[in-house]
């Protein structure tokens, strides 16, 4: 259901709170809570999505390390120094965290394949190959049949 045909819905709405079925009844359709739409894009992989929830979650603590860091800064407490510090290897390890997402995808893609275009130029390169070997296989297979055919009647003679 788009927003418009909504909008439609609640303009055609009585007054008492429901749409009416018909102009003139009394009686109510209510209104769904819940639209079901279809998704736009495929779900990700369990081990991709694994590594991004991971991922977020350590950059999520790592930005409230840095923001209590620079806190602990401000107040000039004894725990600056240690949260910096801290701060410095978990952006290390934000970041190793992150490239975990990259290459987890990329590997899913090698492993399982990827969606292939059917516009692919390599898809139809090989394509023309097979097409062209079989064209190829055939000839061949038609010469040698016309070659047997031709030795048998010159040795019968």
């Amino acid at each position: 259901m788009d927003t418009d045909e909504r909008r439609g819905a609640a303009a055609g709405a009585s007054p008492a709170g429901g749409a009416s079925a018909e102009p003139g009844t009394g009686a109510r359709i209510p209104r769904q809570l819940w639209v079901e739409e279809p998704a736009i894009r495929r779900r990700m992989p369990d081990p991709v999505r694994t590594a991004a929830v991971r991922a977020v979650l350590i950059m999520s603590l790592t930005i409230i390390q840095a923001v209590v860091a620079f806190l602990c800064t401000l107040a000039e407490s004894w725990l600056a120094f240690p949260m910096v510090l801290g701060g410095v290897a978990s952006t290390v390890v934000a970041t190793w965290s992150v490239l975990d997402v990259w290459v987890t995808r990329q590997v899913w893609n090698q492993r399982n394949g990827v969606v292939s275009v059917p516009s692919s130029t390599a898809r139809r390169m090989r394509r023309e190959r097979r097409i062209a070997k079989r064209a190829a296989r055939s000839k061949e297979r038609g010469e040698a049949r016309i070659r047997r055919r031709g030795e048998g009647r010159l040795s019968r003679a």
